[in-house]
């Protein structure tokens, strides 16, 4: 294909799609702070994922597919969350490209989809959260004019004598 980029179309979720696109969770697994157990967190992004196919289409929630070449090369779910000043704001859950996709333009595509969720809401903001450790998805969202807004911060502590585990970062 050379340097020429493959058509990528977004599309609503489908039920057809449900396996291509749990197969995409363990991408959200990258970037996680390395005293996070592996196991936990491919738990939870397996649940994030299939919480948000169940409610796809539902009042608020919203999950666009990018099709590449006949298949699906990412997804990004979107939906409301109040923010605590009290404005509503679209929040993106989930982000994934595959491996195949990287840099084709699929990512792109995929968070200008949301931002267009957004706008035919009449939502003002959109809003996501990544790992600290993501370098790579926080400059990817910084180059699409996303801006830090909060920070969590993490120290582990002993329980019952024993040394504490993982890193403060």
């Amino acid at each position: 294909m050379g340097s020429e980029q493959a058509r990528v179309v977004i599309r609503p979720y489908r039920d057809e799609d449900r396996e291509a696109v749990v197969a995409l969770a363990p991408r959200l697994t990258e970037g996680v702070a390395a005293w996070r157990d592996a196991g936990a967190v491919a738990d939870a992004v397996r649940g994030w994922v299939t919480g948000s196919l169940e409610n796809a289409g539902g009042d608020g929630h919203g999950v666009l597919v990018a099709v590449r070449e006949g298949l699906i090369g990412g997804f990004v779910t979107v939906a409301t969350r109040r923010h605590f000043t009290g404005q509503v704001d679209a929040y993106i859950g989930e982000l994934a490209v595959s491996t195949e996709a990287e840099g084709t333009g699929v990512g792109r595509a995929l968070v200008g989809a949301a931002e267009s969720w957004a706008r035919e809401r009449g939502l003002a903001r959109v809003t996501l959260e990544t790992g600290a450790a993501n370098v790579r998805a926080r400059g990817f969202y910084r180059a699409l004019g996303y801006a830090e807004e909060e920070v969590r911060l993490s120290k582990p502590v002993p329980v019952d004598g024993q040394a504490a585990s993982g890193g403060a970062g």
